[in-house]
């Protein structure tokens, strides 16, 4: 069975590094699927889910939330370099929504605030999927 080696990093250090049957990342506008064998690429990473499917055992998923970054496809190998990058189960829904409340309730937003509003959504949506998965 082929595989992939999936890699990913964020400013405080490697997060992840072993091998998977498929790796699905949040892109700029919209998800991107990889399988073993994938044409190379370089793509722009947006917010949410990252999904890690075990090489081992495909029932068992690896997930993280991430907030942008990049994702490079080559040779069997994806790497993932996020700027935010946080296991799933340790998002923290109700933070995520008070900080978007906060965000909603201020002067109109500038460009930065727009993102920062558009990752909360993103964490609130992934942490709303966890707690779906452990039912």
């Amino acid at each position: 069975m082929a595989v992939l080696r999936c890699v990913i990093a964020s400013p405080e250090g490697l997060v992840f590094d072993g091998d998977a049957r498929s790796v699905v990342v949040p892109a700029a506008d919209g998800e991107l699927g990889f399988l073993p064998r994938h044409a190379p690429l370089v793509g722009a990473l947006g917010s949410g889910e990252v999904r890690i499917e075990a090489a081992e055992d495909a029932a068992r998923k690896t997930r993280y939330f991430i907030d942008r970054g990049f994702v490079q496809v080559l040779k069997n190998r994806v790497t993932v370099l996020a700027t935010v990058c946080e296991p799933l189960e340790s998002l923290d829904r109700a933070a995520a929504e008070a900080r978007l409340k906060g965000l909603l309730s201020s002067p109109p937003p500038r460009t930065a605030a727009l993102e920062e509003r558009d990752a909360h959504l993103e964490r609130i949506r992934a942490a709303r999927r966890r707690v779906k998965l452990a039912r």
